[in-house]
């Protein structure tokens, strides 16, 4: 299939993909493979909603109305075939933090206007380039954020009484958690090795099997029927509602819009990269393309939905849309009735949640938290270059111990320059040999290859200057020169000034004629410098003069 290139002309930028799917046309054997997708996600997303939002400081209903109104959402109206929306485990770090900060209403609030920064960077055509956000950043966070889940899973894995919270910060958490160890709940510890050893049992001898829900029902099944001292989602939080809220706007008022407004910029950023990752992951799986910003319009929307209906952050989930495709998926179908099944769930079986023990759910996001850490690949990077290696590490260290959103940005500051760095040391500038151009004591010829922007200027500037010092005609041959910026054209105003004040004229010749324009747009041309086809119109010029004198 031929897909039409993204541009602001393209009518289907924001067209979801479930309208393409009709049209294409759409069958009573697509509907059933689709039945069966959305079934075998639900399963996995079912535990998974509950021990997210349990990790993220709320109760385990709230993951559940995020999965169901935000994964409809995100389907019914993104620019994926394949993505599943609901909440993610990149989010509970930040999810933590902003309960903590302004409370559980103030989550919904932040929820609510992250989807509004998301709808506008959709229409901005944000899309468009956070796709191009570097592989060492991804690894680095990703990375970062499978560590924190990790310990703020070290609780309920191994049943720990606190004397007072838990801290958030990474090094006081681990400090806190030590210093209670003496509190050791050995069932719980029991429950968490009992669903790891499952997860990952089944996932060898039964591939095909749900894995993680198996795991939770069976460890739900040993404590009730062996009665063991731990804790579960009916102790701590009571019993599930088995139908959605009513749908309620949270409370606008302009303190509270102020403090959650930072909070919404962050879920938004993180979704955006996060749902726009997943759905590049979903296109390298199907062979699929999908719409970026369509993809960013309809997580607002889910993100408004959900905070709508008492949920939280809603994103692109890479581990459920991957098993989406795996599944068999036809479209976004798939992933509408994914969440109508766990709408089913919680109509038919809410009860039987309270019986989970939360060390089975820790055991869960532990395996998730190992699944997301992606060690071949930082360790790949570690090794690949000084710069890569910089950036993933940098990155990793303060999504760890700093901040998510500040690990992003500077990764990819960090990133730029390396880029940066790389492109200009790809620049190069070299005298042409005398079998190209016949020697001349009244001129020398360079040829630069390469981009020619701020970066390569800074570091030609010293070539070029100690050419200069001589009074002689300087020529360069630009006709391997793809790329000029403002910086790169200002150098060429101070290079012919100097050339100038010595009795000389730099001429450049081979020059394409969209960079010549661009030059001439930017102040530079005769007497300043002249534009010549070739070095040997420079040479008809220089012999001319030579005749005259």
């Amino acid at each position: 299939m031929t897909h039409a290139p993204s541009g602001r002309n393209d009518r289907t930028e924001f067209l979801p993909k479930l309208w393409t799917v009709w049209r294409e046309g759409y069958g009573l054997a697509d509907l059933r493979a689709d039945v069966m997708a959305g079934l075998t996600v639900a399963i996995v997303a079912l535990p998974l909603s509950m021990a997210i939002a349990i990790a993220s400081g709320v109760g385990p209903e709230r993951g559940l109305f995020t999965a169901i109104v935000g994964g409809f959402l995100v389907s019914a109206l993104g620019g994926s075939r394949y993505q599943i929306g609901g909440p993610a485990g990149a989010f509970i770090v930040l999810v933590s933090a902003c309960v903590m900060t302004i409370g559980l209403q103030g989550l919904i609030l932040a929820t609510f206007l992250s989807g509004f920064v998301l709808i506008a960077a959709g229409l901005l055509r944000f899309g468009t380039y956070i796709r191009y956000m570097p592989y060492p950043v991804t690894v680095g966070f990703t990375a970062g954020i499978a560590v924190i889940i990790f310990a703020s899973q070290l609780r309920e894995m191994f049943g720990l009484s606190l004397s007072g919270g838990e801290p958030a910060e990474i090094l006081q958490k681990v400090q806190a958690l030590w210093a209670a160890r003496g509190t050791v709940t050995p069932s719980a510890v029991a429950v968490a090795a009992l669903t790891v050893a499952a997860i990952v049992g089944l996932k060898r001898l039964r591939p095909g099997w749900p894995g993680m829900l198996v795991a939770v029902a069976l460890a739900s099944l040993v404590v009730a029927v062996l009665d063991l001292p731990a804790e579960t989602i009916g102790t701590r939080f009571g019993a599930l509602p088995n139908m959605l809220p009513m749908p309620a706007l949270p409370d606008l008022g302009w303190a509270e819009v102020q403090a959650a407004l930072p909070w919404a910029m962050s879920f938004a950023l993180l979704g955006a990269i996060e749902s726009l990752l997943s759905a590049v992951v979903a296109d390298g799986m199907s062979g699929a393309r999908h719409r970026s910003n369509a993809e960013l319009v309809a997580q607002g929307v889910a993100n408004i939905g959900s905070a709508v209906f008492g949920g939280f952050c809603v994103t692109g989930t890479i581990a459920r849309t991957a098993t989406n495709v795996r599944a068999g998926s036809r479209g976004p179908v798939s992933g509408m009735l994914h969440a109508l099944f766990i709408l089913a769930f919680m109509l038919v079986a809410a009860p039987l949640a309270a019986y989970i023990p939360l060390a089975a759910l820790a055991g869960v996001l532990a395996v998730v938290a190992w699944g997301m850490a992606e060690r071949h690949e930082f360790v790949a990077l570690l090794r690949s270059s000084r710069g890569d290696a910089m950036v993933v590490s940098v990155t990793f260290l303060l999504v760890v111990f700093r901040d998510l959103t500040e690990g992003i940005i500077v990764g990819f500051a960090l990133a730029g320059i390396v880029f940066i760095k790389r492109m200009s040391e790809g620049t190069a500038m070299r005298p042409l040999a005398e079998h190209q151009v016949t020697a001349r004591e009244d001129r020398v010829v360079y040829f630069l290859e390469g981009p020619y922007f701020f970066g390569a200027a800074a570091q030609l500037g010293g070539v070029l200057d100690r050419i200069a010092e001589a009074p002689r005609a300087l020529v360069l041959d630009m006709s391997g020169v793809p790329l000029i910026d403002s910086s790169g054209a200002r150098s060429f105003h101070t290079l012919a000034a100097r050339v100038r004040r010595r009795g000389g004229q730099l001429y450049l010749v081979g020059l394409r004629d969209s960079l010549r324009r661009q030059l001439e747009a930017q102040g530079l041309g005769e007497p300043e410098v002249r534009f010549l086809p070739d070095v040997a119109a420079v040479d008809r010029i220089l012999d001319r003069a030579v005749e005259s004198n």
